[in-house]
């Protein structure tokens, strides 16, 4: 039987055992907390959760849910981080998961075994360092625990913080801030604290496509999948989504924002445009430089500011690999299909992705599935230089597609990405 370790005990770490163990293999699961859920888990205390007491999942609840388990009858269409926690609460439950997880541990290093297999190594306050050889190794850490911050965060004279460590408006209340960035966690802070701040500025270096939650009374994503067939040229999808969301919210220059030209990730809330309406929110373009509370913007203008909020992303943060096998080159990932690491056999990545337009834990289910088939001899991998040459081609692809910042080097298209996943399970193994 084979021995496969899994870290972290999140969304993706979860449906990882789930697939493994309905193919006969051993789990162990290994997570840094006392918790299930990752990041969903409000002051997790693994320290690397993000939620916010506010925060609420962006794709509606039937296409985010495990394929083999929806979420209970009655639930919202964008259900909050209490209701996505029980959710995997009961999927752990429902698979009977809880007894495959070793609660806090650590874990310090996985290095390749002698003879093959890869040694998991705990920290010493996890287990006293204890080590153990598997047969493969899951790597479901997540990549939102460790922030990126804006190269002027330390210029700031003023409180700044990266959105991972904004939790509720109040200590904002009265305060000037400004919220740099424009993704879904910008949209969502932006929204929560202005009606309690002097003032709300969100800054927008990127342009940015705000589109609705719901769209002719049902959920926005819904009707972009009827109109929007894969056959369909790119242009024309994306003046769909321009008529959409202009008929919503009207032109983004309107509000200050610029409407992209290349493909973007999607990002809104369904308050922000109504903030914008009642002047509680102000949109600026990039920053060009800060000096003590003074922040200048790129269109020459210069205000002051009491509280910067940095909602800049993360840094994909793998410690307890070493260099050689780490997959991470700058702000890429050298993985095949976003989860096989070249030439490292029984090594996997699930969840080290942004979905544009989809449910992240659903395709961390197919991902999930794809390794179960490999672990379990059914499907196939290419040799090891064919999988860097299609690396090299969809990095290419992707830089050419998404505009030039770090978020996007982690962007899958859902349709295309779950095509893929598909020819790999297709990929059977020569008997």
């Amino acid at each position: 039987m084979r021995r496969v370790a899994i870290i972290g005990a999140g969304a993706a770490g979860l449906c990882a055992a789930r697939h493994l163990l309905a193919r006969g293999m051993a789990v162990v699961i290994f997570e840094m907390g006392s918790r299930v859920g990752g990041l969903w888990v409000y002051e997790n205390d693994n320290g690397l959760s993000p939620a916010y007491l506010s925060l609420h999942i962006n794709s509606e609840n039937r296409v985010t849910a495990y394929k083999d388990f929806p979420f209970p009858d009655g639930a919202p269409l964008y259900p909050d981080h209490v209701q996505m926690a029980a959710y995997l609460e009961a999927y752990a439950a429902h698979f009977a998961l809880r007894q495959h997880i070793r609660f806090r541990s650590k874990v310090a290093a996985v290095e390749a075994a002698p003879g093959g297999g890869w040694t998991v190594r705990l920290a010493a306050n996890s287990g006293d360092g204890a080590a153990e050889r598997f047969d493969a190794v899951v790597v479901a850490s997540g990549h939102q625990g460790v922030p990126r911050h804006p190269p002027f965060a330390w210029d700031f004279g003023g409180h700044y913080l990266h959105a991972h460590q904004y939790r509720v408006p109040g200590p904002f209340k009265g305060r000037r801030v400004l919220v740099v960035g424009v993704g879904n966690s910008a949209c969502d802070i932006a929204s929560d604290i202005c009606t309690v701040t002097a003032s709300t500025t969100m800054a927008a270096r990127s342009p940015v496509l705000l589109m609705p939650r719901m769209f002719l009374g049902v959920p926005t994503a819904r009707v972009l999948a009827k109109v929007e067939k894969p056959w369909l040229p790119w242009p024309v999808r994306r003046s769909f989504r321009e008529l959409v969301a202009r008929v919503s919210h009207g032109r983004m220059e309107q509000w200050g924002f610029v409407t992209p030209r290349t493909r973007t990730h999607p990002a809104g809330h369904h308050l922000l445009i109504g903030h914008f309406i009642w002047n509680r929110i102000q949109a600026r373009p990039g920053v060009a430089s800060v000096s003590g509370n003074t922040v200048t913007f790129t269109d020459g203008r210069a205000e002051d500011f009491d509280t910067m909020i940095a909602a800049t992303g993360y840094e994909v943060d793998l410690p307890f690999l070493n260099a050689e096998v780490s997959p991470v080159r700058g702000r890429w990932l050298e993985l095949f299909r976003q989860v096989v690491r070249p030439g490292q056999p029984g090594l996997y990545f699930l969840g080290f992705f942004n979905v544009s337009g989809g449910g992240n834990i659903r395709m961390m289910d197919d991902q999930a599935e794809w390794v179960a088939a490999l672990e379990a001899g059914e499907v196939s991998l290419p040799a090891p230089d064919t999988m860097r040459r299609m690396i090299e081609k969809d990095r290419e692809a992707t830089a050419r597609l998404y505009p030039d910042s770090p978020r996007y080097a982690l962007e899958l298209d859902p349709r295309a990405y779950r095509a893929a996943l598909a020819g790999e399970m297709r990929r059977k193994t020569a008997r």
